[in-house]
């Protein structure tokens, strides 16, 4: 083969590539590319350069051939054509035909590496399921657990998701397999719109399978319907829109990575409280007497414990005032010992009138009113005006709608007046 015997060079690369010694078995070999090719896998986070000389290395040893030249002569003799050279081969097939993708073991390994195909393409995933989740204000301050039954799509366990009796299956002729159709829409003369949907025959799947052989408890749909009791954990101190997470708990489907069911909750209206954060707040309407004179009320919180609130002794309310009490808050999320603040918002409800003996019994014990700076000159001089009630926000919107309906019309008469101008001109 040749005329002169090759230059010898490195000969022990690929055994240290594998870390076995020169002298390792067929099963040596592949018991060290077994565990080096599953911890260097690209789809694994490892080097693809260093999967590749692994896949090489292996390729080369497991050869009786090969070997012998390397043993001999080195690397470089099997890179110049002997023994049908060395590392041609795609190292992701080297890994798929080793593993075996029918295997039990070589399904999982495929795919934890890439979803079993020679180029480690991962298998597609399948849609998340997101349902609401009403929840109490209650609910999320003591936390609970609410049983929900779903209905979902599992893998048919008589065919294992083939869908037949035999496993087999056929190309759907309705699409030439590709599980999708081409529909034309005529929209007008020489318009035409083309449009995509899934083949309904196959149902998108690209498959057919005949009648006779339809699995008898799928019929031929690969998956059956599966009622499951799911236990949801609302944990306190969760919050409106915060999602829980059932991993791999949606509909399952062949060749394809089960998604998860997702509740999104959505905290229900409280009558009495409201809840920012971690704090919640809470309004009350005291008369003007205990506004002034002190006030006591048991408000019920949200576990149901009973709170006594009153006043420190002379102690004055004003209208919009906000009083707090510590660590009667929500729970915070996953530290359930700590609480943020409860808020009492204090309104004061003020009587519509007084009488006469009221009003003098008030002003023996209210502060004085403000001297009178005018001489009774100065008052005779001023003009009596009257005080009407109204409600401003109600007031001002009808000042704006009239401001609008008022240049409406101005805007009419202009360019009316505009027109007449210029029919008469012509």
């Amino acid at each position: 083969m040749f005329g002169r015997a090759p230059k010898k060079s490195d000969n022990s690369k690929y055994y240290d590539v594998l870390g076995v010694s020169k002298n390792a078995s067929q099963d040596d070999l592949k018991k060290a590319y077994r565990k080096a090719a599953i911890k260097n896998h690209p789809d694994k986070g490892g080097d693809p350069e260093k999967f590749k000389e692994i896949s090489q290395a292996y390729e080369v040893l497991s050869d009786p051939e090969k070997r012998e030249i390397y043993d001999q002569y080195g690397e470089d003799a099997l890179k110049e054509g002997m023994g049908g050279g060395g590392g041609g081969h795609d190292p992701f097939d080297i890994f798929s035909s080793f593993f075996g993708g029918g295997s039990p073991f070589g399904k999982l390994v495929m795919s934890l590496c890439g979803g079993g195909s020679s180029r480690g393409r991962r298998q597609r995933r399948g849609e998340d399921v997101v349902h609401p989740l009403k929840v109490s204000l209650e609910d999320l301050y003591s936390g609970t657990t609410k049983k929900l039954s779903l209905s979902r799509n599992v893998i048919c366990s008589k065919c294992n998701g083939k869908g037949s009796k035999s496993g087999a299956s056929m190309k759907c002729t309705g699409c030439q397999g590709s599980g999708m159709k081409v529909s034309i829409r005529h929209l007008g003369p020489s318009m035409i719109q083309q449009m995509q949907h899934p083949c309904n025959e196959c149902k998108g799947t690209g498959e057919s399978i005949s009648d006779r052989d339809r699995c008898t408890q799928c019929k031929g749909e690969k998956v059956v319907q599966q009622k499951k009791v799911l236990d949801v954990v609302v944990d306190k101190g969760m919050q409106n829109g915060q999602k829980i997470t059932f991993a791999g708990e949606a509909d399952e489907a062949p060749d394809t990575v089960t998604g998860d069911i997702v509740f999104v909750l959505q905290q229900k209206e409280h009558p009495k409280f409201k809840r920012k954060g971690d704090d919640l707040f809470v309004e009350h309407t005291l008369s003007l007497t205990e506004a002034l004179c002190g006030y006591q009320f048991v408000l019920t919180h949200l576990d149901g414990r009973h709170l006594l609130i009153k006043s420190n002794p002379g102690e004055v309310i004003k209208p919009d005032q906000f009083k707090s009490i510590s660590d009667e808050g929500m729970p915070m999320y996953q530290r359930g010992f700590m609480k943020g603040n409860l808020y009492v918002h204090f309104s004061v409800e003020f009587p519509d009138s007084l009488t006469l003996d009221q009003v003098k019994a008030l002003e023996a014990v209210l502060p004085p009113k403000p001297a009178q700076q005018m001489t009774p000159m100065e008052l005779d001089e001023c003009e009596e005006t009257t005080l009407h009630d109204v409600n401003i926000e109600e007031e001002m919107r009808r000042k704006q709608a009239q401001a609008q309906q008022e240049a409406y019309d101005e805007d009419e008469d202009m360019h009316g007046g505009a027109q007449r101008v210029q029919c008469a001109q012509q």
